[in-house]
């Protein structure tokens, strides 16, 4: 038999494999998971997603692209096996599938899932698919990694359901406690508390809140000469002397999904993305810096995510139980009835600041990835803002803390502690990922 007849016979008995030698198959970069995570905060913007709630949808997303994706890849299996009462997910029960788009569209089916508008991210789910087929991947390998994404995003949004957010409703509405010294709702709208049991949610990686409690803040009291009167007057002459520089730092790092604007009879709702996202698309910005590779970028996203959202619940159970009262409500009450904070008061507790303790956990998690790395931040622009430099992740975190002191919506101890606490979830964290 000629040679010629013999490798035409070869080809036609392997089809599949001679199409893609002569038609390479881009596979799905870490660009692409820039844009499902930017689809997904533009979901959480349409419906104002709170920052602790904003954080578990990204960890959970990211969790099931990270757990379709470590069946071809081993080296991510160990994290799997510190996640708290991980249940035992599927594997994969079809032989045709691309493992990078199943872990992009196991993302974008979790959060369709769990966000309440999760289904304007089908036009996500729509382009990637289109684009995976104009780069040469068959009709047969795209419902292959369908079906597997979707299998593993069943498992995760079970196991996300157990964690006791779904729960939450059944608590007794929330009331202000009664008192001097007690966190009350701020102008101008006067909202109610957000999440005010999100502090009992089931951890992913840490074991408890109870192992991570910050120090008590200084008690209320108006005594001139106590520690809290004395952080009062502070912002309070703070915000009636800062900076051009100090005003930018507060405005960058605002991140207030509730922010609103009052024009004439009307409150006007700004839509803004959460602190949580702002670390998330720090974290996008230093995979690209870096050249990382897919499965590294997986990675980065799914740890930071989830000590995100460990941060807020540890956050979330001190606020609630230390209830102290914001800045602007003790000063107006007490020193200045017309002060008012150069950044709009969020609507829960004071201590510790949210922005703080997120700040330095994510610091840790992307300098334990990427080291001290010099970096810019132009994750404001479409908000109007410059973009910021940083010699590193741990500096960003220390002005991002700070802006809050500038903001005048938090007293100093509020952003020292939470800032401290941060590091200790961070680092916790990054002890895990170091044991094998």
């Amino acid at each position: 038999m000629r040679l010629s007849t013999i490798l035409l016979i070869a080809c036609l008995l392997s089809f599949g494999a001679c199409r893609q030698t002569g038609q390479p198959v881009k596979q799905p970069d870490c660009v692409q998971i820039d844009r499902v995570i930017n689809a997904m905060n533009e979901v959480m913007m349409h419906d104002v997603t709170n920052p602790p709630l904003a954080a578990r949808f990204f960890a959970y997303a990211t969790l099931a692209g990270y757990e379709t994706l470590s069946h071809s890849d081993s080296t991510l299996r160990p994290l799997l096996r510190r996640i708290n009462q991980y249940p035992v997910m599927p594997t994969p029960t079809v032989t045709d599938y691309n493992p990078e788009l199943a872990t992009l569209l196991a993302m974008i089916e979790t959060a369709s899932r769990l966000q309440p508008s999760g289904r304007n991210l089908d036009s996500c789910r729509i382009r990637l698919l289109d684009d995976s087929r104009a780069q040469g991947l068959s009709d047969a390998t795209l419902t292959g990694s369908e079906a597997f994404a979707k299998s593993i995003a069943d498992a995760v949004v079970r196991y996300a359901r157990q964690d006791g957010y779904a729960r939450l409703s059944d608590y007794p509405r929330y009331t202000p406690t009664k008192g001097d010294g007690y966190w009350y709702p701020t102008p101008p709208a006067f909202l109610s508390a957000v999440e005010p049991h999100f502090g009992k949610l089931r951890p992913l990686l840490l074991e408890s809140t109870a192992t991570n409690k910050p120090r008590p803040p200084a008690r209320f009291s108006t005594d001139r000469q106590s520690a809290f009167y004395q952080q009062m007057t502070d912002v309070c002459r703070a915000g009636q002397t800062l900076t051009a520089e100090q005003k930018t730092i507060a405005q960058f790092w605002d991140c207030n999904p509730f922010a609103v604007q009052d024009a004439g009879h009307l409150q006007i709702g700004l839509k803004k993305m959460s602190p949580g996202a702002h670390w998330i698309k720090i974290a996008g910005a230093a995979c690209r810096q870096s050249h990382t590779s897919f499965s590294r970028t997986i990675q980065v996203h799914t740890v930071l995510a989830m000590t995100l959202m460990d941060a807020f619940i540890c956050c979330w159970d001190e606020k609630y139980r230390s209830n102290r009262i914001r800045p602007e409500t003790v000063i107006r009450r007490y020193l200045d009835p017309d002060w008012k904070p150069l950044l709009q008061t969020p609507p829960f507790p004071e201590y510790v600041s949210g922005h703080s303790v997120i700040s330095g956990a994510s610091a840790e998690i992307l300098t334990h990835f990427f080291g001290d790395m010099a970096y810019t931040d132009s994750t404001e622009i479409n908000f109007g803002l410059a973009p910021r430099r940083f010699s590193s992740f741990r500096q960003a975190a220390q002005e991002a803390g700070q802006s809050r002191f500038y903001g005048g919506i938090h007293f100093t101890d509020s952003v020292v502690e939470g800032l401290s606490e941060g590091k200790r979830i961070g680092t916790y964290v990054v002890g895990g990922l170091a044991k094998k």
